[in-house]
Order: C-alpha cells, then sequence, then structure tokens
C-alpha cells in the first residue's frame, strides 16, 4: 500500500493542495494531513478519498487508481465515450454486433477446427458486443 499512499500524496501535492482543498470545499490542513504517509494518523475516509478522485485531473485520477489497483494485481482500463444511441436503436446495435459473433463462430466451426485468424476475428467481434453493450447500458440510463 506504500506505492498507493505515496502516489496519492503526490497528486494531492501536485494540485497544489491549497487549490485542490478549495475546489473540494475541505479543509486544507485536514487534507494534507490525511494525504502526507509521514503523518501517524494519515488516516483518509472513503468519503474524502472520493472527493479527491472527484477533483483531480484525469491523469492524477488514473495514477491514483492504477497504484491503488497495482496493490491487487489489477490495471486500470478507461472505457471509452460511448456514442449516443437511444435505447431501441442501441439494442438493435446490440442484436447485430452477437449475430456477428454468431456468424463468425458458425463459419469457424464449419470445418471442425479454429484457427488463429478466426479466433482474432472471433475476439473482435466478441469486443464489438461489449461495446454495443456498454452503449445500451449508458443509453438506457440517460432516459428520463
Amino acid at each position: 500500500m506504500e506505492d498507493f499512499e505515496w502516489t496519492l500524496h503526490r497528486e494531492v501535492k501536485g494540485e497544489g493542495g491549497t487549490a485542490l482543498a478549495k475546489r473540494m470545499g475541505v479543509n486544507e490542513t485536514r487534507l494534507l494531513d490525511c494525504a502526507n504517509p509521514n503523518r501517524e494518523n494519515h488516516r483518509m475516509s472513503l468519503e474524502l478519498f472520493g472527493q479527491v478522485l472527484t477533483h483531480l485531473p484525469d491523469d492524477s485520477r488514473r495514477r491514483v487508481l492504477r497504484a491503488l489497483l497495482a496493490q491487487f494485481n489489477y490495471d486500470l482500463v478507461v472505457r471509452p465515450e460511448a456514442a449516443q444511441a437511444n435505447p431501441l436503436q442501441a439494442l438493435l446495435d446490440l442484436v447485430a454486433e452477437s449475430a456477428d459473433v454468431t456468424r463468425s463462430m458458425h463459419d469457424a466451426l464449419a470445418d471442425g477446427r479454429i484457427t488463429s485468424s478466426e479466433k482474432f476475428t472471433i475476439r473482435r467481434e466478441i469486443g464489438e458486443v461489449r461495446h454495443a453493450l456498454d452503449v445500451l447500458e449508458q443509453s438506457v440510463s440517460k432516459v428520463a
């Protein structure tokens, strides 16, 4: 956890501490104390950590989250913004992408084996289904 704590501290300090605290609406001394691993009582609440992440620039936020996830052998993947779609169109796109996976699998299995190029095509089609699911989820979330 030491790398994560120092990364968080560097990013908070890199944002000037004072300016970040003002954007967050918290006391600067409290923020700097909570983020400083050299302080004995440097415990940061989950709420304060969430505020820090919300108010850090994207690059700083990524560095902090990557350092945290690295402690557990995970990595951070940034999802691209999905295109705006209405839920019905997003559903139709998902069905079409799913059909592409089915067609690729059917074609690949026709001779009883799957070649490396067919695996590549199938994986690409599966990735497109995942993206279509993300678009559908976002379009449903944005419905008023």
